[in-house]
């Protein structure tokens, strides 16, 4: 599996604090059945990760790995803060491309409140030649509201992440709902750890692939979306759904 969403990077926003902590979220990924996992720090007022740190933790962290016999392959990234797409130029939010494409970035999604110029933002940035990838919608309370809201964005291009601790049920119950619902209307396309430590919001991607079924539809999200964005390929189609009333019968409706 590929995971595109973690704070593995040490020192520079709320996950890892130590190369020690970095190692065990390596591990735990291993453990899981991830082979690639993109480092993907805050950019945000309370985080205001540079480029250049990030690139450096990353160089860091993959000599760390292979002196470890850790086979992980780390890749750059950045989780970009709405308000600061405007702020940084494109340049440098190339430089924060998902996976290393410059040509992908993943933004985060506020838990509270829906902004008004988050449409207008991701235009402007998929308008630079940048398509946007939106982060853990399923955790805001206007997203788990109205699920929907996301189909407008989606129709234009924008791709959505949603967290498998969400599909899986850790981060709660309505957290869950709204990440399978996004699922099965086709407003999802690939699924992240959001790792932070390797117990603490863990990895968790095989538990949340198994939770969607498994087959065609968990290989797509944990795989074959996240390798053509890593890889700089077209996007494979979605496959056939699991049917009518999967999610019912899942959550017990």
């Amino acid at each position: 599996m590929i995971d595109l969403h973690s704070h593995i990077l040490r020192g520079i926003d709320d996950g890892a604090r130590t190369l020690e902590d970095s190692l065990e979220i390596a591990r735990a990924a291993v453990s899981d059945g991830i082979t690639v996992m993109a480092g993907t720090p805050h950019v945000r007022d309370d985080w205001p990760t540079d480029a250049g740190v990030m690139e450096y933790r990353v160089a860091e962290l993959r000599a760390q790995l292979e002196e470890a016999g850790i086979p992980l392959d780390v890749r750059p990234g950045g989780e970009v803060a709405m308000e600061w797409l405007e702020r940084l130029p494109v340049e440098e939010l190339r430089r924060f491309g998902l996976g290393g494409n410059p040509r992908y970035l993943l933004v985060e999604t506020p838990y509270y409140g829906w902004p008004l110029g988050l449409a207008n933002a991701l235009f402007s940035l998929s308008a630079s030649g940048i398509t946007p990838v939106l982060a853990h919608p399923e955790r805001n309370a206007e997203v788990q509201l109205q699920p929907e809201r996301l189909a407008p964005l989606v129709q234009s291009g924008v791709l959505v992440q949603v967290t498998a601790a969400s599909v899986d049920g850790r981060i709660g119950r309505q957290a869950q709902e709204c990440g399978l619902t996004l699922v099965e209307q086709g407003l999802a396309h690939l699924f992240a750890s959001d790792a932070h430590h390797a117990s603490v919001r863990a990895v968790g991607m095989a538990e949340a692939a198994g939770v969607v079924g498994g087959g065609p539809l968990a290989a797509w999200l944990t795989r074959e979306v996240p390798a053509a964005i890593v890889g700089d390929t077209e996007l494979p189609p979605r496959p056939e759904g699991r049917g009518k009333g999967w999610l019912g019968k899942l959550l017990g409706a």
